[in-house]
Formats: C-alpha cells, structure tokens, sequence
C-alpha cells in the first residue's frame, strides 16, 4: 500500500477528502482533510433524480482542487467514492465522464457498500466490538449491525436529509415527512436491533456537538462521544419540529439549519425503531472504511488483537528507542500480574497501564524537561482511535504525573478512576521507566508480600544499579504500599 494515500467522498450533501500517511505495516495518522458543500443533489428529487448541471459543475470544481491537493501532499494512491446521489442519476455516466477528463476514476457504490465502509471504520476505530450503525446521509441511510467483531448485515434505505428537505420541510410538510420516514423504516428486518448505536456522519456529529455544549461536557473532542439516547429524545423532536429560524436557539450551528431538521427526523425515528439506549459517535465513515478495506486486506478487515493504530502511529512517529519502550510494558504488566492475587487494581485497567508505560517518554520528543506536560498533551490528543474519552484520558494522566504524587484536587476526577487507583497506576508507571534503565531489566521480577494491610514490594534483579536504586528511593509511594525492597538485599530502599 502506498505510503501516502487519499481518499475522496462524494455524498449527496458534500465532497470530502482525507489523505492519510502509513508510519508502519499498520500505523497511520490522518494528514490533512478538505470538505466542500457541493451538494450535487441539489434539485436531482424534482428532476427524476437527474443530476443538474450547476451542481456538477461545482462538484467537479472541488474535485480539481481535491485532486491538486492530494498531488501536493505526494498521495501515491487516491480513491474516490461517490454514493446515493450519483448512484440514483439516470445520468450519471454523464458525471464519471466529466471527473476522468480530469483524470479522477470515479467508483460509485452501492447501498450496502456504503454501510460496510461506514462500519468498518467504527469497528476498527472505536472501542466497542458490537453495535448498530446509522449513516445518515443527503440522499440515503445506511445501517450495519455488527456482532463478535463481524460486520453480519447491512441495509440502505432512500431516506437522507436533502431528500426530506426538498420532498417535505421546504413545503412545510412534517407530517409528511414523519409518514414518509416511518414507512421506509417498516421496511428494516426486525433484528436490526441494539441498544448500542455508532452515529456516523454529518448529522450524527453536529448532534452530538450540540448535546457537548448542552451538557457543558468537559472535553474538547468528538469521537467516541458517547451519550444517553432517552436523556435526549425530546431535544430531537424540538429540533424537526422547530421553525427554521428558531434552530439557532437551540445550538444549530448556521451551516447546518438547512438539512439538521430531516436529519435529527430519521436519527430519533429510527433510533426508536432501533431499541437504542446509548450512542457512541464516530468521528469516522466511509472515507476510513475505503482506506481500511485497503490497508487491512491481508488482515481479515480488523487490526489484530491488543492492535491499536494510534498507538503504533506514536510509537513509529515520537518514540526513538522501541526496545526501551517495549521493555516498560513488559515490566509494567508484570508489576500487574504480580499484584493480581492482591486485587490492589482492577483487571479493567490493564490496557491502560501496558500502554501508558509503553508511550511514557513520548513527550521527549518535544522538550525533555518538560516531558510529563508534553507527553499529557500528544496522549490525550492523539490517541484518537479504538479508545473511550475516559481511557483517553487516564493514559495521559498516568504518564503527566509518573514521577510525581497525583493532588487531591484533580481536574476532570468525575471522568477519572479513584485517587487510590489513579496513585498506584501512575507509580507503576514511573517505576517502570526507571527499571528499564539498569542494565539487563528483563531480568527484573516482582512480589507483593502483604503485613499489617501494608504491602511491601519486592524487586529482584541479580544486579540492580546504583543511579536505579537512588531514583526508586525519590519515588512516592501509593497507599497501600509503604516499602520497596531489593530481595536480594532486604535492604529497605523506603
């Protein structure tokens, strides 16, 4: 696979481009992403479906633009989309002539097409393995039910913002558009049912947004916001069933007043139909699902198990030393097997350790005095796939403060584990860190004897270092660990 590649995606609202890079075999990180509001469908519902030729017009501008862009960004490879609407058009060849004479091959997909690419992407980007996915577009819906980390179904369905808004809201027609919804949802098969729900696309994004700001949620970040469905049934129908100069009120953003009302329409409706209870939105869609169908075609169509992307993309882009790092997991989940007959943690927080200690020396990257901040900043940010906000989170406050004692006052402690549990973790993290730095440190084991409701680690290592020793000794210690130990000195080094 091309070391640089783009994907473009023609829907029936707007066009959309994201170039992505490969840092290894399977690490990659987003470099630059383009959207223009085309809106090829524009009068396509009242014409037949016929493409109009204003609208073309301005697709194949953008494309142009789309296509420099991409050369500019040295793409090796670029793959282009374009679903509901050009796929309707009786005159669509009319279209795919006009992009190969700008030297762009355009593949038009199915219905069912579109719903794997848009499941694809949540199920390798996100952290759950099991849901339903609703992809809301201009022109049509697209669902995938997914079970045991398997895509089983898919279905498309002629229901789209910019169809309900010429067809019924620019008339004024709402009890229209509401039958005509319910009646093309009757035609779903009855197991397409879940309480989990991966809201990809334009609407389920600006409704998500427009519930942050509502509940004042602390993080700046979209994907993988999840929220309560029921809590927010009732701001849905305010939404379609408001006036279209009452959407700003309710936190409308000006770029959506014209299609959010039919979107918010087919979201709740069809969430109802559903049995939804929560939501997790995607930041992803079908632009991901086409690069993932090419990236992971030796793979089955997922990463591999304990595979995350962007911690291999970190990795491949921050850290120098990968023996150095891949040693501080190995000792970090170490010190968490030893403490499992303990329970001084909860099985939950083993991906959090293993990858906090792995990408602790991240922020060297930038400034090494100020390692802790840096490295807090680029995890939380960066992190972006296969992970919750809270995991997000935790990892990056477990290597923030590594080194130091965790305060009383934390910001965001509601979205974070306990202080006991914060303490030990970012403990085992610094310590781990420090290990790595004596000579042999795959030979290190470690115990946890318990007396007195104290604990007391032991280390052993045939040849524990100096400056190793010093540095554990400035370590604080979480409660309930009050000494650390050498076992083949019993010297107390606290």
């Amino acid at each position: 696979m091309a070391k640089i590649t783009a994907i473009i995606d023609i829907g029936s609202n707007s066009a959309r481009m994201a170039i992505f890079e490969k840092t290894s075999h399977l690490g990659f990180h987003l470099l630059y992403e383009a959207k223009s509001k085309v809106r090829i469908s524009e009068s396509t519902y009242e014409h037949q479906g016929y493409l109009q030729p204003k609208p073309m017009e301005r697709a194949i501008c953008a494309l142009k633009d789309f296509l420099w862009i991409a050369k500019s960004h040295k793409a090796r490879k670029i793959l282009c989309v374009a679903t509901s609407a050009v796929r309707d058009a009786p005159n669509k060849a009319e279209f795919l002539k006009l992009a190969r004479e700008i030297g762009l091959k355009i593949k038009v997909i199915t219905g069912e097409q579109e719903a794997y690419f848009g499941a694809l992407s949540a199920l390798n980007l996100l952290s759950y393995r099991e849901g339903l996915t609703i992809d809301i577009g201009g022109g049509s819906t697209e669902c995938a039910l997914i079970e045991n980390c398997k895509v089983i179904d898919k279905i498309s369905l002629n229901i789209g913002t910019i169809r309900l808004k010429e067809l019924f809201f620019d008339k004024g027609d709402l009890k229209g558009a509401i039958a005509f919804v319910q009646q093309t949802l009757a035609q779903m098969p009855p197991h397409f049912r879940h309480k989990r729900i991966f809201g990809i696309g334009g609407t389920a994004r600006a409704l998500s947004k427009t519930i942050q700001k509502k509940t004042d949620y602390p993080l700046d970040t979209l994907h993988a916001f999840e929220y309560d469905f029921q809590a927010h049934t009732e701001f849905f129908r305010q939404i379609y069933t408001a006036k279209p100069d009452e959407l700003l009120s309710l936190g409308i953003k000006e770029d959506r007043i014209d299609s959010i009302q039919g979107g918010a329409l087919i979201f709740h409706l069809a969430l109802l139909s559903f049995k939804a209870s929560s939501v997790v939105t995607s930041g992803v869609g079908v632009r991901e699902g086409v690069f993932l169908e090419d990236l992971l075609r030796h793979e089955n169509g997922h990463f591999p198990p304990n595979f995350n992307p962007s911690v291999r993309n970190l990795k491949d882009r921050f850290i120098r030393d990968f023996k150095k790092s891949n040693l501080q997991r190995t000792l970090a989940l170490r010190l968490f097997e030893a403490q499992k007959p303990h329970s001084l943690l909860s099985d939950s927080y083993h991906q959090h350790l293993g990858i906090s200690a792995e990408l602790c020396n991240i922020g060297i990257a930038l400034n090494f005095y100020e390692k802790s901040h840096h490295g807090n900043y680029l995890l939380f940010h960066a992190l972006n796939y296969g992970l919750s906000h809270q995991d997000r989170l935790l990892i990056a406050t477990l290597v923030r403060f590594s080194t130091k004692k965790i305060p009383d006052s934390l910001e965001y402690a509601n979205l974070l584990p306990d202080l006991k549990t914060l303490r030990i973790l970012s403990f085992f993290v610094g310590l781990c860190e420090i290990l790595s730095q004596n000579q042999t440190p795959k030979a290190f084991g470690f115990d946890f004897v318990l007396k007195n409701q104290e604990f007391t680690l032991q280390i052993s290592h045939p040849n524990p270092s100096y400056l190793v020793r010093e540095q554990i000794a400035k370590l604080i210690l979480p409660n309930p660990i009050t000494k650390i130990i050498f076992a083949s000195s019993q010297n107390p080094l606290k």
